[in-house]
């Protein structure tokens, strides 16, 4: 994998603060891959599900409730989650005092293509690709011994306490859910952790996402359409300023979050082990002319070196196994040289092509 960007990075955010009244033309979407603000669906139909959790664990009706979420959607809503409310606002204030440090200051962070931890403007190595309007900060968080203390950033003052206490929480409901998941696919409740490697050995890391002002939102993307890689996703949005959009048939719905909600998404690797009765779901942020955004992901994923395939008690003879196993190392590379495309890493896996 490459060691260095093919082009210097330019910060988006410095660029937006100069109050640049166009968008350069590095940030310019074709237009098929512009994005839609407007749509002809009615408001019942542009509703991700919300998923109250005290109605969800342990109760066969939850269940039903989070596999439809899972077959129809990929995305849902968690109210009741178990994560401090406090806890959510204090980690996204203090991502948001970091993006406004001066320049050089975050440039101490500078990623490159080989980890990505770090701070940094752009995915994918491939020269003059079109780009995406936002920076972030990308850290890897589990297991404990991957990570790198010196890319953790330690201004604002206890931010790395925030980021610890936040990843703990988020990663005790990712456990919780993994088990939730597994049984609404009619498995035992361990049977998903132990494909994703064993809770000691599965993944995680954490991208803060910071969307600067666009003064040409209709013309760029903060994030180009994409499903994740991962297994699963939590994230933990802006609260005052939308932009996730999913896809949904052939359109797009903005997402409007709800007070003190987590929203969950199905990676790539999920849709592998459940044999595609789980959907992981193109998704991308739309910009804004007025505001900034800061939101925060959290992936949760299978363990790096073990090859990830379908389940063997969910392939039968009326639906074969749909994908050839690929160890998730291999597989997030691949996004990781490209940049985000779509569906199109998870379709190249099927069998049937």
């Amino acid at each position: 994998m490459a060691t260095c960007w093919p082009e210097p990075i330019v910060s988006v955010q410095s660029l937006s603060q100069t109050g640049v009244p166009t968008v350069p033309n590095r940030y310019v979407k074709p237009a098929h891959q512009r994005p839609v603000f407007n749509t002809t669906q009615s408001d019942a139909e542009m509703e991700i599900p919300v998923l109250d959790m005290d109605d969800v664990w342990g109760k066969p009706e939850g269940l039903r409730l989070v596999r439809s979420a899972c077959e129809e959607w990929g995305f849902f809503q968690m109210v009741n989650h178990g994560v401090n409310h406090s806890l959510m606002e204090s980690v996204r204030g203090a991502w948001r005092e970091f993006f406004e440090l001066p320049l050089d200051e975050k440039r101490k962070y500078a990623n490159s293509p080989d980890t990505y931890e770090g701070y940094g403007s752009r995915l994918g190595v491939v020269k003059d690709a079109k780009l995406d309007w936002s920076d972030y900060f990308f850290l890897n968080y589990l297991p404990s011994s991957i990570r790198s203390p010196s890319k953790w950033p330690s201004q604002p003052p206890k931010i790395r306490e925030l980021i610890e206490e936040y990843g703990e929480e988020v990663k005790k409901l990712c456990e919780r859910l993994t088990e939730t998941l597994s049984e609404s696919l009619g498995l035992e409740p361990n049977h998903l952790m132990k494909a994703l490697g064993g809770e000691d050995k599965v993944g995680a890391s954490l991208r803060t996402n910071y969307y600067p002002k666009c003064p040409q939102p209709h013309l760029t993307l903060g994030l180009s359409s994409h499903s994740d890689p991962g297994g699963i996703t939590i994230l933990l949005p802006d609260e005052k300023v939308a932009g996730l959009q999913v896809r949904r048939c052939d359109g797009w719905i903005t997402v409007k979050s709800v007070p003190n909600a987590l929203i969950v998404n199905i990676g790539d690797q999920i849709q592998i082990l459940s044999n595609g009765i789980y959907k992981s779901v193109e998704h991308q942020v739309i910009v804004n002319s007025g505001m900034e955004r800061v939101s925060l992901a959290f992936f949760y994923n299978p363990r790096s070196d073990i090859p990830i395939g379908p389940i063997e008690e969910l392939v039968t003879e009326n639906r074969p196994a749909l994908y050839k196993p690929i160890r998730f190392d291999e597989y997030r590379s691949l996004i990781r040289q490209k940049g985000p495309c779509g569906k199109n890493q998870v379709d190249s896996l099927l069998l049937s092509r």
